[in-house]
């Protein structure tokens, strides 16, 4: 299979990952820059620290929103970017999104923490458009139980977790016409749902930005990881450098806007799903 096509895969993964949750990643204990012994420096820090704290619970007090995301994968000298639009509901995590991947949409729908998604032209196995996953069952098989770092309900029990030294402010831009302060984090991946295993593909840390707008809601999130893909083949022999694994770079980037806006999401009808969650699972298991 060719690179292009490679990190198309790549991408997709990425987005579903994501787009399952939204306002997630972040949601973790974190370590960060920006620790200074002076008390002027520690009150900012303190109050840096409290409105990205706040940020998880005023946005998720909106109940939904519409969402803009961007997913730039990077693997072995070339790089994919995906693109999504859609709503999404920030009390379950439900969500109707249409996705481009490589010129080709996607539409995408979580419901009830199932990811369903049709497939263009009829690539979908099963001769079924649709295929879905369980990510509840995935959750369950990355230690994070039945509620996940994918349930934005639950990002405020991780929020609360970050301490003084884990904030830094960094400016302030426009996003989509609204003024907003931009902080940089550091998430602590071991202490994410299923962090250990994430920890063994992405590193202890993952840098991430939001930038909050004046009533402290989350208008942007930005999350950088480098992870470590499995090498193409592993018959390999082991003094093939090709068959060492490979560092696969994906920046997220997720914009929120329209706050209130309509959520209407919808399992399609069962006789037109494959279930992809068996595949899955057996992924996962290869990965740990």
């Amino acid at each position: 299979m060719g690179r292009a096509s490679n990190g198309g895969k790549v991408c997709a993964l990425g987005v579903a990952g994501v787009l399952a949750g939204t306002v997630l990643v972040g949601c973790g204990d974190d370590t960060g820059d920006g620790a200074r012994d002076s008390s002027a420096g520690a009150s900012t820090r303190e109050d840096g620290t409290q409105a990205v704290r706040s940020a998880y619970d005023r946005t998720a007090e909106e109940d939904t929103a519409r969402v803009r995301l961007q997913v730039r994968t990077s693997a072995q000298g070339a790089s994919e970017t995906a693109n999504g639009q859609g709503a999404v509901d920030l009390d379950d995590g439900d969500s109707v999104m249409t996705l481009t991947v490589q010129g080709q949409r996607i539409e995408q729908r979580v419901v009830d923490q199932v990811l369903y998604q049709k497939m263009p032209n009829g690539q979908a196995p099963g001769g079924k458009p649709w295929i879905k996953i369980d990510l509840a069952k995935i959750s369950a098989q990355q230690g994070a139980g039945d509620r996940s770092m994918s349930d934005p309900a639950q990002s405020a029990a991780y929020a609360k977790a970050i301490t003084d030294k884990d904030v830094a402010k960094k400016g302030t831009a426009t996003i989509d016409g609204v003024e907003t302060t931009r902080y940089r984090v550091s998430v602590d991946v071991a202490k994410l749902p299923g962090g250990d295993a994430l920890r063994r593909q992405v590193g202890p840390t993952l840098p991430m930005d939001v930038w909050l707008d004046e009533e402290g809601r989350m208008r942007r999130q930005q999350i950088d990881m480098t992870l470590k893909a499995a090498p193409a083949s592993t018959e390999r022999s082991a003094t093939d450098s090709s068959s060492s694994p490979q560092r696969v770079t994906v920046r997220t980037v997720t914009d929120f806007t329209d706050f209130g806006t309509e959520v209407e999401a919808d399992a399609p009808p069962a006789g037109q799903v494959t279930d992809m969650t068996g595949k899955a699972l057996e992924q996962g298991k290869k990965r740990s």
